[in-house]
């Protein structure tokens, strides 16, 4: 057995001899542990307590009272290089050089995870009793090092946990970095960002357009279908990108939403695009492109005015511009308008300011047309209003699943009410209606008829 020097060296050397997986280092986490192993600060002076408070300060932050070990490996999970974005993209070569320099990396990792604090401890007293008394610092270190011991006691063998083959599984299926941690992203300085609070909205939790939705489910599907390339030089998808056209509050957004969330796993991804960053919308697909998963570029609630430089931009990307969409992106869009772009009657063809009108109400029309498929949500029947309401009310318990016919009569007609004096007839206005009586008290009829 190695004294506690040189096994505190080979950790050390370790980490330094990462090659693909590098990066790491760089992890606050990661730099903490190597000081406090090191007992240096990072300008490199000699301070074993600061650098000990700095590694659990640093372990505080981002365990969630995870193993040190267990959180070595989802560092090494999310980390984006060549050989992660080389498997997620299904153009690893087992036998090439950079997979056998990355099995040396994990081999590597798999010895720091394993990391002994309670030996850490008995050197660390050394240390410390040689420069001074300490005795009020040792037991408060003792104290977290048991801690940090006891977080070990339930994780798996660390051959089975950094195992390359069930490591190069799970990058496949999930996604290197950020996209193996979230299933919405937005775009924020032209980089992928996941969405902090994401909706977890499932297609179980929708009840109406079972039809509407099945188009949209079924497209996705055939997406998800087709062997991601390891080029994005093959641009045949076999689904096509999707127009939700219709009355506000009908369910379109949602519907995209549940439909990423109930294909997550099998490497969907939603990509939520604003109208404001459409100008960008090239270098987006660039990033998309070269990513090993599946992406829905959503624009909800989509609008032009006329002459807006950006109703071109998408336009092209959606068929016709020397900038082709990669085969793993798909494009679905939620409107309220079928043609996207306001028209006024001067942009008709009678208008006297245009040659050309004609030609020019047929550019703004164009865009709509360039979806493969429209999908209309048009406003619920009445029937169909109130039985979602009562879904949505069943769902969180507000009504029992066999009312008995008073209570169901007396949901109905308040329902009713809230529909006729606030937003009309729509989903979301059903969801309004059963949020408020979620408190358990009816809404003051009689006294808002009155003002």
């Amino acid at each position: 057995m190695m004294d506690n020097e040189s096994y505190f060296l080979s950790i050390t050397e370790s980490l330094a001899g990462l090659s693909v997986f590098y990066g790491l280092r760089q992890h606050p986490l990661m730099n903490a542990f190597i000081n406090a192993v090191s007992l240096k600060t990072d300008d490199g002076n000699y301070a074993p307590l600061k650098t000990w408070a700095c590694f659990t300060a640093a372990f505080a932050k981002y365990s969630d009272d995870t193993s040190f070990g267990r959180l070595i490996y989802r560092l090494a999970l999310a980390d984006v290089n060549d050989f992660t974005l080389a498997v997620e993209c299904g153009c690893l070569d087992e036998n090439s050089f950079i997979s056998k320099i990355a099995a040396n990396d994990i081999t590597a990792l798999s010895y720091v995870a394993a990391f002994d604090f309670k030996r850490f401890m008995s050197f660390f007293a050394e240390i410390l009793c040689k420069n001074g008394t300490y005795n009020g610092a040792l037991a408060r270190i003792e104290e977290e090092v048991d801690f940090l011991a006891s977080l070990c006691r339930y994780d798996p063998p660390w051959k089975d946990l950094w195992n390359i083959n069930e490591f190069i599984s799970f990058i496949r299926k999930n996604g290197a970095g950020d996209l193996a941690c979230s299933n919405f992203f937005y775009i924020s300085n032209g980089k992928l960002q996941p969405a902090v609070n994401s909706d977890p909205v499932q297609l179980r939790d929708l009840s109406g357009y079972e039809d509407e939705r099945q188009v949209v489910v079924s497209n996705t599907l055939r997406f998800l279908s087709v062997n991601t390339a390891c080029t994005p030089a093959a641009n045949l998808t076999a689904a096509n990108n999707i127009l939700l056209y219709g009355d506000r509050g009908c369910g379109k957004s949602a519907t995209v939403k549940a439909i990423c969330n109930e294909y997550a796993g099998q490497g969907l991804r939603l990509v939520e695009l604003r109208k404001t960053e459409l100008a960008s919308l090239p270098a987006i697909m660039h990033i998309l492109g070269w990513r090993g998963l599946r992406f829905i570029l959503f624009i909800d609630d989509l609008s032009f005015e006329t002459g807006d430089s950006d109703f071109m931009m998408l336009k092209a990307m959606l068929e016709g511009g020397i900038e082709t969409k990669p085969s793993n992106v798909v494009i679905y869009a939620t409107s309220n308008r079928r043609h996207f772009v306001k028209e006024s009657n001067s942009d008709r063809p009678s208008s006297q300011n245009d040659v050309r009108a004609f030609d020019t109400m047929q550019e703004q029309l164009s865009l709509a047309d360039r979806f493969g498929l429209t999908v209309i949500f048009s406003a619920p029947s009445q029937d169909e209003y109130l039985n979602i309401a009562v879904f949505i009310a069943q769902k969180y318990g507000i009504l029992p699943k066999d009312p008995d016919a008073e209570q169901l009569k007396h949901f109905k007609e308040n329902a009713l009410r809230w529909e006729r004096w606030f937003n009309g007839r729509s989903p979301r206005t059903a969801a309004q209606f059963v949020e408020w009586i979620a408190a358990g008290e009816d809404f003051p009829w009689d006294e808002y008829r009155k003002s």
